[in-house]
């Protein structure tokens, strides 16, 4: 028993240790370049760090039929820790009130990177989860925590029309009045400007389904601060605006076409206005 404590201890050491020293060369503008493996290092540390408190989290509150409040602990405290260890930070610039009063709504965002886990953590409001397949249930760790804290799951598999792929969805929204996430583009863009890719129109069926408001979520690019090819990972701020929640009361699903298309063109409005300010803009610190 004692050798198995002693492993994970000296690991744990040793990748702290590995991750001060790249921070100091890149601080001391010996390695600059270290900075951006310093940052990974210090990533995946802060959020399997988090996913082990998101775990017990949801086992503690579960009991209580708190559960459903277990991503939004585990987001927040993902967001400061991240802030502690990597300086990177997602800041809401305006309409957050909005993510709170239209419980339950469906939230969509544009999806840049890997980063944007973080983006979930600064703006997931209380009884709110993401989305994902049933198939995912079952995974060890992550299917877990799913399960424990209230995610809603879509059972595409064996659903023959995109209602039915949505109805227990819808009804674990509206029965519990819980909010999702979604991120309608369905893959990272890794744009280096203001673009988005196409939108799915999941997102849009799951809102119109369940008659409940579309509230869209655009976050600055940040190509600037994050882009892996380029062995760039920096400090930094990035800004992120809330827009006005967009009904959904009296649409079908022959209006989900249209709808996808309307929210897409008002966010692509806002991601280009971001870049046209200096409060919009991703800002980047020295080290």
């Amino acid at each position: 028993m004692h050798t198995l404590l002693v492993y994970p201890l000296v690991f744990a050491l040793a990748y702290t240790l590995l991750t001060l020293t790249l921070y100091a060369l890149s601080s001391l503008s010996l390695i600059p370049a270290a900075s951006f493996p310093a940052r990974i290092l210090a990533a995946y540390a802060s959020l399997l760090l988090c996913a082990t408190y998101g775990v017990i989290i949801s086992l503690l509150l579960r009991p209580l039929h708190l559960h459903r409040l277990a991503q939004h602990l585990t987001a927040r405290a993902f967001h400061h820790t991240m802030a502690l260890t990597t300086r990177v930070t997602f800041a809401i610039v305006s309409g957050e009130h909005r993510l709170r009063d239209s419980r339950p709504c469906v939230i969509v965002g544009n999806h840049q990177s890997e980063l944007d886990v973080l983006l979930l953590a600064r703006i997931f409001p209380p009884w709110c989860s993401v989305t994902a397949k049933s198939s995912l249930r079952h995974t060890p760790f992550l299917g877990w925590f799913m399960a424990l804290s209230g995610t809603v799951f879509i059972d595409r598999a064996n659903a023959t029309s995109a209602r039915q792929a949505f109805a227990g969805a819808v009804e674990e929204m509206l029965t519990h009045r819980q909010s999702v996430f979604i991120f309608p583009e369905g893959t990272r863009s890794y744009a280096q400007g203001p673009e988005m890719g196409a939108f799915k129109k999941g997102a849009f069926h799951l809102a119109v389904q369940a008659q409940v408001d579309l509230v869209p979520v655009v976050a600055a690019n940040y190509w600037g601060l994050l882009a892996p090819k380029e062995g760039r990972f920096r400090a930094g701020r990035i800004p992120v605006r809330v827009l006005e929640p967009v009904s959904t009361k009296g649409l079908g699903a022959g209006d989900v076409e249209g709808l996808a298309a309307r929210v897409r063109e008002s966010m692509l409005v806002a991601l280009e206005e971001l870049g046209e300010t200096e409060m919009g803009r991703a800002v980047g610190r020295v080290k």
